[in-house]
């Protein structure tokens, strides 16, 4: 894994339609860790369909806002600033004149990018954050909206539209029913659509995450976690139809949707509930990565770019946090035995999952031990990783609770997360924490010992070998906690003190 900050800090500033932001990332490699983040909503595209100029106010805070990015780049150290502009920039009449003051204020080129560039940067923020992205990607911003298809790695399709949330409201005047008349006579032209039919549908930008995060409040769904929230088709559809037919006054009594973003979510729900009709996508993902994290992903090397980004992070904060990433590593190497035949078997998915589990198996040993398992559990819950779908974070979650509290116990926000993985599943991380709980017993989270006491099955039996000089590790402890693994395996536990050592057979 290539170590973080060999380069320093990078920071993106990007000068949207509604908003401008600014992130700044601990390195540029494959699993990028932001260490600021801030945003401004100023909305300089507020009047190009009528003017065809930058809103005057949007403009003032811009100017402003960029002022203080810079000296926050300056202050963290940024060693590259790299400097986007979308639409509104693009479009509007005065956009040079605003580009030129906010070079200067800057001190750095700014990048006005083209409409298939927003398109592709977007999707490769989706390549970069969602593991085998397999869909359309729309980015609504408050100017545009980027439409692009995404197979196997491969980028097609690619297309800007007028239908960003400002702009809607701009041109029909805020009336919904001449809005839906604008969004279906675009739409109408695309016949390209119908490639999305049964594929998911990956929702980019601000106000399409707040109706998300509302979704989210009036479903009660366990996990407070945006990235990679998935929304069935039919339900998603029902949603956005009510969200578009709601008025300001109605949505200004939910908290869960900020003032700046209350006059945005009918327009950008109406946009998806079109969109959703002529695609018919099978659900949609929403993602917080997008041309930012595109444009960190097209740094990349090719060999950067290949790395897994949930083993990555993982690997990181075992690095990190734990005794010793090592440890983390060969766990990985010694739990792999299990989940062959006669055992459980994995998939691929499976593989990656157990081998981020293992990572992250440690990472909260400095805890106090009556809280160490539920600090654990949010750690990893809540953890600011990608590559990785809501019920694959449960399942990691939950195995790294059960590596501190023990197979059996559940409090309120496990038995929450237990909702989002099915049986097979949290049968898996309960054979995986009692694996780690076994495994530290003999190796009290130091390397070395695990590559030398291998598993194995023999008939019902699962086989421990504790072969000389290991041998004075066994124990009571040691014999409970192995036995409960055994358990789970539907098999008869036997450890082999002193033994010669063998390599398990496969």
């Amino acid at each position: 894994m290539a170590s973080r900050n060999d380069r320093g800090p990078v920071a993106v500033v990007d000068i949207g339609s509604n908003s401008v932001r600014l992130i700044v990332y601990d390195d540029a490699i494959r699993s990028p860790g932001p260490i600021y983040n801030e945003k401004v909503l100023c909305g300089l595209g507020r009047s190009i369909a009528s003017s065809g100029k930058l809103d005057t106010e949007g403009v003032s805070r811009a100017l402003r806002a960029l002022r203080r990015f810079r000296s926050l780049a300056d202050q963290l150290k940024a060693e590259r600033i790299e400097v986007i502009a979308t639409a509104a920039a693009r479009e509007a009449e005065n956009g040079p004149e605003f580009i030129a003051q906010a070079e200067r204020i800057l001190g750095r080129q700014v990048t006005v990018l083209s409409g298939t560039m927003e398109a592709e940067l977007a999707a490769l923020g989706i390549i970069a954050g969602i593991y085998a992205a397999d869909g359309f990607v729309g980015d609504l911003g408050g100017g545009s909206l980027e439409l692009i298809d995404v197979r196997g790695g491969r980028l097609s399709d690619a297309i800007t539209m007028p239908l960003g949330g400002l702009r809607l409201i701009d041109e029909s005047g805020g009336n919904m029913k001449k809005a839906r008349e604008i969004v279906d006579r675009a739409f109408s032209k695309l016949d390209w659509l119908e490639k999305g039919r049964g594929r998911d549908f990956y929702a980019i930008g601000g106000t399409w995450r707040a109706l998300a995060r509302l979704h989210m409040t009036q479903t009660n769904y366990p996990l407070r976690v945006m990235h990679n929230y998935r929304i069935e088709a039919d339900e998603a559809l029902k949603f956005a139809s009510l969200l578009d037919h709601q008025s300001q006054s109605s949505l200004a009594g939910i908290r869960d949707i900020s003032s700046a973003r209350r006059e945005t979510i009918p327009y950008g729900a109406l946009v998806l509930e079109r969109l959703m009709k002529q695609m018919k996508p099978r659900a949609i993902v929403v993602s917080v990565l997008g041309i930012r994290e595109g444009l960190l992903y097209n740094l990349l090397s090719d060999e950067e770019r290949a790395k897994d980004p949930l083993i990555e992070a993982c690997a990181y904060l075992a690095k990190q946090r734990s005794r010793s990433q090592q440890n983390a590593w060969e766990l990985s190497a010694w739990t792999e035995p299990l989940f062959r035949m006669p055992g459980p078997v994995e998939t691929p998915e499976q593989t990656r999952l157990r081998q981020a589990a293992c990572l992250l198996s440690d990472i909260t040993w400095r805890a106090h031990p009556d809280y160490r398992g539920a600090q654990c559990l949010n750690m990893v819950a809540h953890g600011d990783f990608v590559g990785v779908d809501h019920p694959g974070r449960a399942f990691l979650a939950l195995a790294a609770y059960y590596r501190n509290e023990g197979v059996i116990k559940n409090d309120e926000l496990s038995q929450r997360l237990v909702e989002l993985v099915d049986k097979e599943a949290l049968k898996r991380a309960r054979i995986l924490g009692a694996a780690f709980r076994a495994a530290h017993m003999v190796t009290a989270a130091m390397p070395g010992v695990l590559p030398h006491t291998p598993l194995s099955y023999e008939g019902n039996r699962l086989i421990w070998q504790l072969p000389e000089p290991y041998a004075n590790l066994e124990g009571e402890r040691v014999e409970r906690r192995f036995k409960t693994l055994a358990n789970l395996l539907d098999r008869e536990p036997e450890i082999r003190v002193g033994a010669p050592f063998q390599l398990a057979a496969g």
